[in-house]
C-alpha cells in the first residue's frame, strides 16, 4: 500500500500559494516550492502536473475559497461587497494571485467562469424581483462591484499618499464605507 500523500500535497499547495503570490507564474521556482514544503520537487509533477497546472489550481482554489467564505447575496450586493473587501484585507495573497493570473494566464479558468455564471444568474434574478436596478447588465454590474471592492488595494501609492493620514485600520474603514455607498448607488433599483 503506498504511503498517504495528503499531508505532502497540502504542504506543496501552501508553499505554491505563497510562491505564486510573491513571484507570479514566471518568477516562481519549483525548487523553492519543494524546499518550502519540505518535499522533493519531483512530487509537484507527480501530484499536480506542470507548473502551469499547479498555478491554475492554486488560483482556482483561492477563488473557490473566497466564494465559500463570502456567500454571494444578490439582494444585498453592498453587504456582499463589504464582506468581500474585509476578506481580501485579510487575504492579500488572493489579490496578488489574481493580478498575476491576469498578467500571465489571461485565458479563463473553468471553475472561475462557472462561479461568475452563477453570480450573474443570481443578479439577473434579483433584477427581475426588483431588488437590483436593471439599468446595468449583470456582467457589467459584477465587474463594477469587483472594481470597487479592489479599488483601494489597486490604487497607486501616489494617490494613497494624498489620503488623510490616519491609522491604516481607519483608512480601510473609511474606504469600505465609501465603497459600499458606491455599490449601493450603482445597484439601486
Amino acid at each position: 500500500m503506498p504511503p498517504d500523500a495528503t499531508a505532502t500535497k497540502k504542504r506543496l499547495l501552501e508553499a505554491a500559494t505563497a510562491e505564486f503570490a510573491n513571484y507570479g507564474l514566471a518568477g516562481a521556482r519549483v525548487d523553492r516550492i519543494g524546499a518550502n514544503a519540505k518535499a522533493n520537487k519531483r512530487l509537484i509533477y507527480v501530484h499536480f502536473g506542470t507548473k502551469e497546472d499547479l498555478f491554475d489550481l492554486v488560483v482556482g482554489k483561492a477563488l473557490v475559497s473566497l466564494a465559500d467564505t463570502v456567500p454571494f447575496t444578490p439582494d444585498d450586493l453592498p453587504g456582499y461587497a463589504g464582506a468581500l473587501f474585509d476578506l481580501l484585507q485579510q487575504r492579500p495573497d488572493v489579490l496578488r494571485l489574481t493580478a498575476w493570473a491576469l498578467l500571465e494566464r489571461p485565458e479563463p479558468i473553468p471553475v472561475e467562469v462557472d462561479a461568475y455564471r452563477t453570480k450573474l444568474q443570481a443578479i439577473s434574478a434579483a433584477q427581475a424581483r426588483g431588488k437590483v436596478g436593471t439599468h446595468i447588465e449583470p456582467v457589467d454590474l459584477m465587474a463594477a462591484l469587483l472594481g470597487l471592492v479592489t479599488a483601494w488595494a489597486n490604487a497607486s501609492p501616489a494617490l494613497k499618499s494624498l489620503a488623510p493620514q490616519t491609522p491604516a485600520s481607519d483608512r480601510q474603514r473609511t474606504f469600505r464605507t465609501a465603497m459600499m455607498t458606491a455599490v449601493r448607488a450603482v445597484c439601486a433599483p
